[in-house]
């Protein structure tokens, strides 16, 4: 398995809607939306074998001190294979010097970024106005 990461938004929306199918996001059943979310984030990384899209993370800042991490999707196949760690790394190698990295995290994602440095946010409790169905 050869995995190219990189930082592109030269990405279809019919790759990216197999992803987020394939992980049951809601967000899938807005294409739209998502596909410009995704193009307006400051940082979106993939992660290709050859010309398959396997993974995407993105990253929405303020370019200075805070940054969150909406989004990290690995294809089901794919997990357990270092790609999201992958993705994580590369996302450290621009905003490790922030004071404040964020993200919402639940089931089985919160071992792997408690694995990959995150931990919880003190006694705070996430909350949303939210208008999926995955959670």
């Amino acid at each position: 398995m050869n995995i190219t990461i990189s930082e592109t938004k030269d990405i279809n929306i019919d790759d990216i809607l197999v992803l987020y199918k394939a992980n049951e996001w809601s967000s899938a059943e807005k294409p739209t939306q998502l596909y410009n979310g995704l193009l307006n984030s400051e940082t979106l990384i993939t992660a290709w074998e050859d010309n398959k899209l396997v993974g995407l993370g993105n990253a929405i800042s303020d370019g200075h001190l805070t940054v969150y991490y909406p989004h990290l999707l690995v294809l089901p196949e794919y997990q357990g294979k270092g790609i999201g760690k992958m993705i994580v790394d590369k996302m450290q190698e621009k905003y490790s010097h922030f004071h404040m990295q964020m993200l919402t995290a639940d089931g089985k994602s919160i071992d792997f970024y408690k694995k990959n440095g995150f931990e919880r946010a003190g006694n705070t409790e996430p909350m949303w106005i939210y208008s999926g169905n995955e959670h």
